[in-house]
């Protein structure tokens, strides 16, 4: 199986770099790609969750990671050659536990996406010594000039092949 160059990026900012606000740009694009696919926009929601969790935003990484969980629900143990189960597993706890300490303070911690197709890992350690780390990370909800870049690139080949 190939797979999607915006996925696999996705995978190295997720799992390498643990920069959720570049995963949800990149997967953003391929969701637009592919017709607003319920399984790409599970996994976008899921790094935005993590994104928020890490600024201390509770209530939008709660909200967000329960919305990603119920894009991913009907979808099935192993997909796209990661174990979607053991994320939905592990975002699970995540939620509970964002909502059972509302009182306390909540230790933030990262999420891995367990990758279980040799081909994809390839791809996602071939990716990553293509991919340079952001540094720094993007600390805000706030898009610059790569999103920008990326939504001329999308425009360009919605509009197909120039005619002459």
């Amino acid at each position: 199986m190939s797979y999607e160059p915006l996925y696999v990026a996705y995978l190295v900012y997720f799992n390498r770099d643990r920069d959720y606000f570049e995963c949800h740009e990149v997967l953003e694009e391929l969701w637009l790609e592919q017709n607003y696919d319920p399984l790409y926009k599970g996994l976008l929601q899921v790094a935005v969750g993590l994104f928020h969790a890490r600024r201390g935003n509770r209530l939008g990484a709660r909200k967000m990671l329960v919305s990603a969980l119920e894009r991913l629900g009907p979808y099935p143990e192993h997909v796209l050659g990661i174990d979607l189960g053991q994320l939905r597993q592990d975002t699970e706890l995540y939620v509970q536990q964002l909502a059972d300490g509302a009182d306390s303070p909540f230790k933030y911690y990262d999420l891995t996406i367990r990758v279980l197709d040799a081909e994809l890992a390839e791809a996602v350690n071939q990716a990553a010594t293509e991919i340079a780390p952001n540094h720094p990370q993007q600390q805000k909800p706030q898009r610059g000039p790569k999103h920008a870049e990326r939504l001329y690139k999308l425009e360009q080949r919605k509009a197909g092949p120039l005619s002459e």
